[in-house]
C-alpha cells in the first residue's frame, strides 16, 4: 500500500510540474515558420529536400526507403544464415515468432486464393514486412541535413506520396500477374474491372501514414504540447498504423488475387431434348 501511494505521488508530481512548466513556457516556441508551412512541407517537402550522394535532391523518402531496404535485406541474410539452420523441433522464441510472422501470411493466402497462391503466400510477406518495418522505421529518429544546412528526422517511406503509389501500383501489377497466369487474357479483363484500386490502395497508405506524421508535427510545433504528450502519440499512431496497414494492403491483394485468379468453371452440358416432347 505504501509503495503505491509512493507512485501515485510521484505521478501526480511529475503531472503538476508538466502542467506548471507548459503554462510558463507559453505557446510560442521560437518557430521560424508558420504551423501550415510545417504541414505542407511534410507533405510535399519543397524545402526540405536532401542530397543523394551529391547527384539530385530527392525527397527524404526516398532515402528511408533505400535505408529500410538495405536494413530487411541484412536482416533476412542474417536470419538465414544464422537463425535457420540452428531451429529445432521444440522452438525458441526467435523461431515462434518467425513462423508466426511467416505462417499468417501463408494462411492468408491459402484462405483466400486456393486454387493459385505458391507465390501470393511470398509477396504477402515481403509486402507486409516492408510496411511494417518500414513505419516502424521513423521511430528511430534518424537524422539527414537538407540541402538548406537543416537537419530533419527521416521520415516513413511510404509517408511520400510516390512511395504510397508505388506500393499500390507494384501490388496491382501482381493481381494482374496472377490473373494472367491463372485464366490468361481473361485474367486482364477481371483485373482492368477494378482500375481504381492501385488508387485507392495508394492513398489509403498514404493518408494513413500521413496522418500520424501530420499529428506529430502539429505536437511538436506547440511548445505547450511538447512535454510527454508527443511520445504517447507517436508510439501510438506509428504501432497502430504499422499493424493496420501491413494489415488491410496484405488482405487487399489476397482477396483481388483469389478473385483474377479463380479458375474459369466448365459449363455444364446442355440436356438432351426429348423427342417426343418435340414431336408432341
Amino acid at each position: 500500500m505504501k509503495q503505491n501511494k509512493r507512485k501515485l505521488i510521484l505521478w501526480l508530481a511529475l503531472i503538476v510540474v508538466l502542467a506548471v512548466a507548459s503554462v510558463l513556457t507559453g505557446g510560442a516556441g521560437g518557430e521560424t515558420e508558420s504551423v501550415q508551412e510545417v504541414m505542407r512541407d511534410a507533405v510535399l517537402h519543397e524545402s526540405g529536400r536532401v542530397s543523394l550522394f551529391g547527384i539530385k535532391d530527392v525527397n527524404p523518402g526516398l532515402i528511408s526507403a533505400y535505408v529500410v531496404t538495405v536494413l530487411l535485406l541484412v536482416l533476412a541474410a542474417c536470419l538465414r544464415i544464422f537463425a535457420v539452420p540452428r531451429f529445432q523441433d521444440v522452438p525458441g522464441r526467435l523461431q515462434m515468432l518467425l513462423e508466426l510472422w511467416v505462417g499468417t501470411f501463408r494462411d492468408m493466402a491459402e484462405k483466400n486464393s486456393p486454387h493459385h497462391n505458391q507465390v501470393l503466400g511470398p509477396y504477402l510477406f515481403g509486402a507486409g514486412s516492408y510496411i511494417f518495418v518500414s513505419t516502424l522505421f521513423e521511430m528511430l529518429g534518424l537524422q539527414a541535413v537538407t540541402t538548406a544546412g537543416h537537419s530533419i528526422a527521416l521520415p516513413a517511406p511510404l509517408s511520400d506520396i510516390n512511395g504510397a503509389i508505388a506500393m499500390g501500383v507494384l501490388s496491382y501489377l501482381f493481381i494482374l500477374s496472377g490473373g494472367v497466369g491463372a485464366v490468361g487474357l481473361r485474367g486482364v479483363g477481371r483485373t482492368l474491372k477494378e482500375f481504381s484500386l492501385p488508387i485507392s490502395m495508394s492513398f489509403r497508405l498514404f493518408g494513413a501514414l500521413l496522418s500520424g506524421l501530420l499529428v506529430t508535427e502539429l505536437v511538436y510545433f506547440y511548445i505547450t504540447l511538447s512535454f510527454v504528450l508527443p511520445v504517447i502519440v507517436g508510439v501510438l499512431f506509428t504501432l497502430l498504423h504499422a499493424l493496420i496497414q501491413s494489415y488491410v494492403l496484405t488482405m487487399l491483394v489476397a482477396l483481388y488475387y483469389g478473385e483474377v485468379s479463380e479458375p474459369v468453371q466448365p459449363k455444364a452440358p446442355k440436356a438432351k431434348r426429348n423427342k417426343n416432347a418435340l414431336a408432341a
